[in-house]
């Protein structure tokens, strides 16, 4: 059955092994992505969570509350059939990494920039074989070619899930070295996130807190959570 199907109809969710992996089934019926494709995922973990969303559902579906399945249908349905292309947008994202362009001024905000975004850098040179250069304003700056490869290789190493939560983990933080930084394990999520709004955290101080802003930011750092650990769940 798709997800587009609107009324729950089941009594209870259950993993079953599949030849590539393993599916969910709603009473014997195999889950299906909104493009008929067989949910089919790499791992008991993630399968057990997705079945637990679908347990979780009432009388009616309401896929808000079902981000691995949602994660789990755009892997299969997006990321298969264009995969060289998600792993060159993403790989784009070493050329004008958030982390290398700093603001001109205050300084106070330019020394929370470098306490913040120096440390990844170092470790990013260590684990992919160069520095990434920085500059100020939004003026391009030029990248090691050998070293943009370097990232290109790693993204490309992803598997179509792992591809797919990283392409959340890059989209929320608008850094591609974060993100690696976070399914490398030498970021936790909740670091990660921090050091993506040294920015909007920076305004806050300054202006105070606009609520709309920060429902919206809420959410987004919600969805970054749960990019890292669709990610890890394929792992596991």
């Amino acid at each position: 059955m798709s997800i587009l199907k609107q009324k729950r109809f089941w009594k209870a969710a259950k993993v079953v092994p599949e030849a590539a992996g393993y599916g969910v089934e709603l009473d014997g019926r195999k889950v299906h992505t909104p493009n008929k494709t067989p949910l089919v995922v790499p791992t008991p973990a993630m399968a057990n969570a997705i079945a637990a969303e679908w347990d979780a559902q009432r009388e009616k579906i309401n896929p808000l509350t079902m981000p691995v399945t949602r994660s789990a249908n755009s892997a299969l349905d997006k990321v298969i059939p264009q995969h060289a292309e998600v792993v060159a947008m993403l790989a784009e994202y070493g050329g004008t990494d958030l982390l290398c362009y700093r603001a001109a001024g205050p300084v106070e905000l330019i020394a929370l920039q470098a306490q913040a975004w120096d440390p990844v850098l170092a470790w990013a040179a260590t684990r992919f074989g160069d520095t990434l250069q920085v500059g100020e304003g939004v003026m391009h700056v030029p990248q090691n070619q050998a070293l943009l490869a370097n990232l290109h290789a790693q993204v490309a190493s992803f598997d179509h899930f792992a591809l797919a939560g990283l392409h959340d983990l890059v989209g929320i933080s608008g850094s591609l070295i974060l993100a690696l930084a976070v399914t490398d394990g030498a970021l936790d999520v909740a670091e990660a996130w921090e050091k993506s709004r040294i920015d909007e955290q920076w305004q806050t101080s300054q202006w105070g807190d606009d609520e709309e802003a920060a429902a919206h930011a809420a959410l987004k750092k919600e969805a970054f959570e749960h990019a890292a650990r669709f990610y890890k769940l394929g792992l596991t």
